[in-house]
């Protein structure tokens, strides 16, 4: 009995030692997870899922573009020279673009976290914001406004495209249709020349009739409009999640401001109890000396 008895104890211990340690880890992951800026999270993966569908699909659809330009409605290589290079710029665009909105996330996620725990010690009193955070925070919220107007201008423009794509693809639907009165299907045409996409002089510059519904029917045609369609998407998701980052950035810096004057505040305060208790103390002192 006396030898089972110790056994019994050290048994209890370990398993009080292991509770200790499971509730430590417990604790520990609450604090982490606390402070986890989940707004900037949540901007983020947004802000990366749209970059990367706006560039990807705007990239392929941009080539789709110009190979149906170039086998459907502009034949000969010098009327569409400066197509062939403005496209090339947009794709070198679009690499910057993707590249820069990837570092950038990245940074403002980190700016996130570093407000959230500055907040979190503000409160605490454990730590004091200083100039240059709260300048810092101003900058990424002008850049980001910046980069709001950029992008809201690139979701206009990307919006062009969608339309004439569906134009095309609506008069290839009305040909197609049953319901619809055509007695002559060779006067239903699209032009290419009158939206500026090629000169005027480039042949043939339309497609009319049975050959406007190959086109239709064409990978380049069905692919290029879809890809275009989702790259409108991302980049509508990318201002949401620009817009995401400004709310952010201004509840931080409001906060970080808010935190610092009442930390000011308090310091103030503080000193003039000290300054009131050295007084009283002052006069306590002078007054035993009088009785003395």
């Amino acid at each position: 009995m006396d030898g089972t008895k110790p056994a019994m104890e050290s048994n209890a211990e370990e398993t009080q030692d292991e509770g200790q340690e499971s509730k430590g880890c417990f604790e520990c992951c609450i604090k982490c997870l606390g402070g986890v800026p989940y707004a900037s999270l949540v901007a983020t993966i947004l802000c990366f899922i749209g970059v990367a569908l706006f560039c990807g699909c705007g990239h392929v659809a941009l080539t789709g573009t110009l190979t149906m330009l170039e086998n459907h409605f502009s034949r000969v290589s010098s009327d569409h020279a400066t197509l062939t290079v403005v496209i090339q710029i947009f794709q070198y665009i679009i690499y910057g673009i993707g590249s820069f909105f990837f570092v950038y996330a990245i940074v403002l996620l980190a700016e996130g976290f570093y407000t959230t725990s500055a907040i979190k010690k503000e409160l605490q009193s454990d730590f004091k914001t200083t100039v240059c955070g709260r300048c810092i925070t101003a900058f990424f919220m002008f850049l980001t406004y910046i980069l709001f107007l950029a992008f809201l201008a690139i979701f206009g423009f990307t919006a062009i495209p969608v339309f004439l794509f569906f134009n095309m693809w609506n008069t290839c639907a009305t040909m197609k249709s049953p319901y619809a009165n055509i007695t002559s299907p060779d006067s239903i045409c699209v032009d290419v020349r009158q939206y500026g996409v090629i000169p005027y002089n480039a042949t043939p510059g339309k497609a009319c009739g049975a050959t406007l519904g190959e086109i239709c029917n064409t990978s380049e045609f069905y692919l290029s409009y879809h890809l275009y369609i989702v790259a409108l998407a991302g980049a509508g998701a990318t201002v949401i999640a620009l817009i995401h980052y400004l709310m952010i950035l201004g509840a931080n810096w409001a906060y970080l401001k808010s935190a610092a004057s009442t930390h000011d505040y308090q310091d103030i305060k503080t000193k003039d109890d000290q300054d009131l208790e050295a007084e009283a103390r002052s006069k306590e002192g002078q007054n035993s000396s009088s009785y003395s």
